[in-house]
């Protein structure tokens, strides 16, 4: 696990933008430095924000874990220019894979992170009880985060959609530990740590409730922790759950569908967006530049793009046409503005309230309430400049779930669990077991190491 060992150590916490103690401001976690315990309410949000600069990275949702699922799907492809996603798109990966090992060390450095904020001695936090309970509200973001994270990992390189049969899922580090050697965990013992997690996280954020939401929707707030539990008990087809946690989140009356007039333009928008529930602050000093999606979608690359099929669902008056431009050729003909600025310095939109409504949807047409899914699903309709339908059922759902979380790093992931392979999911391979990328090389080539690697890559041509 060398290359875990060495991330865990380059521990370099985002300050941008905290009011932090001058020893804190002055503590550096680099190479051979190991992070010091943490003493005050100032410095756990640091390290909270430390975790989110992780997470908005090129190599994780700044663009890479974001684009993965849109390549490998029926709606959006890479036409290799530039070089980019040449091995996610051919399936032609190996352990070597820069793709494969930069998305897994950029997610456990945030994962180590994470474990830092979890673990902190809540006893230790100057300043007496009020600083003790922010402390403690962190910290359930902390887990609520980190088992976003452990999710995201067995998405991407868990055996839940290949052919294998030990089922296994990922390295579940719950302590930062920069020395230690650890087995990936089964699929069931990882999924019932996000979900311990989840539960946790949650319940320290309702404890806490006093400093939800200080910081606006660049934060992750109670509403945020439940959205992405509706998200992963989708996953795992928990449809009570999902139906529960949409009716709180729509019973604090919080957000709403963006209007048809001003959907094109709330993609400009940084926290301010009536429908978003959480995003990732970047602002000019944080753009990711020529690595942005927005470069990969329209810019300078163009090199992810919608398909031609994808395209043609989109009704003459569904508004969101305007967000899918047509290129000057055949060859990049329709490209993606949901990122409009080519300095990438747009807030990355994680949670919006339109994904909640189609959970909600979705988790109705399942064992819940028909008349509940119809309504949802017109909230989406009527705002995107369509007639309201009078039934929707799982085709419907299915294809609006396409149309309007096009291009945010859903369709992946919502073709396998509904099991469809009659779409170009598959690709370049008909090879089941390449659906979850490879356990890096500098991780399973460490003597000793128990991590078993997701085998088939580097005999594969």
């Amino acid at each position: 696990m060398k290359n875990i060992k060495q991330t865990l150590l380059l521990l370099a916490l985002s300050l941008a933008g905290a009011s932090c103690s001058e020893d804190f401001v002055k503590t550096e976690f680099y190479q051979s430095v190991e992070q010091a315990p943490l003493t005050s309410s100032t410095e756990v949000l640091s390290a909270v924000r430390g975790i989110y600069s992780s997470m908005r990275s090129v190599n994780y949702l700044g663009r890479d874990y974001i684009a993965y699922a849109e390549i490998r799907s029926d709606e959006m492809y890479s036409n290799g220019r530039g070089g980019y996603f040449a091995s996610v798109n051919k399936y032609n990966m190996t352990s070597d894979d820069n793709y494969a090992r930069d998305t897994y060390t950029q997610i456990y450095t945030a994962v180590a992170k994470a474990n830092i904020v979890i673990n902190t001695d809540v006893n230790s936090i100057t300043g007496g009880a009020t600083e003790q309970a922010k402390v403690k509200f962190y910290q359930g973001q902390a887990k609520v985060l980190r088992a976003v994270l452990f999710f995201d990992l067995l998405k991407l390189y868990g055996q839940k959609y290949t052919g294998y049969a030990e089922q296994l899922g990922i390295v579940l580090p719950l302590a930062y530990d920069a020395r230690a050697l650890q087995a990936r965990s089964s699929i069931s013992a990882t999924e019932a740590q996000i979900e311990a997690d989840f539960a946790e996280g949650l319940a320290l954020m309702q404890a806490n409730s006093t400093y939800d939401g200080k910081l606006g929707k660049v934060e992750l707030t109670i509403n945020a922790a439940l959205a992405y539990m509706s998200r992963y008990y989708l996953y795992k087809k928990d449809y009570v759950k999902v139906r529960n946690y949409v009716d709180q989140i729509r019973a604090t009356n919080s957000y709403s569908v963006i209007p048809k007039d001003s959907y094109v333009t709330s993609w400009t928008l940084s926290n301010a967006a009536p429908n978003s529930i959480f995003e990732l602050s970047l602002g000019v000093q944080g753009a990711l530049g020529t690595n942005s999606l927005a470069t990969i979608y329209k810019g300078t690359y163009r090199n992810t793009v919608v398909r031609p099929t994808m395209y043609s669902t989109y009704a003459t008056g569904d508004v969101r046409r305007g967000v899918i431009i047509e290129g000057s050729s055949n060859t990049f003909k329709y490209m993606l503005n949901k990122y409009p600025s080519l300095q990438g310095s747009d807030n990355l939109k994680l949670i919006r309230y339109e994904e909640v409504l189609l959970n909600g949807v979705e988790a109705e047409l399942n064992g819940g309430n028909a008349t509940k899914a119809l309504q949802y699903y017109n909230e989406i309709l009527t705002n995107r400049g369509l007639s309201a339908a009078t039934s929707v059922d799982m085709t419907a759902l299915k294809a609006e779930r396409a149309k309007e979380l096009l291009g945010e790093g859903f369709r992946m992931w919502d073709l396998l669990r509904w099991g469809d392979t009659t779409t170009p999911l598959l690709g370049e391979t008909t090879n089941v077991n390449l659906l979850a990328f490879p356990i890096p090389r500098a991780v399973t080539d460490i003597t000793g190491t128990p991590v078993k690697a997701n085998p088939g890559y580097d005999n594969y041509q």
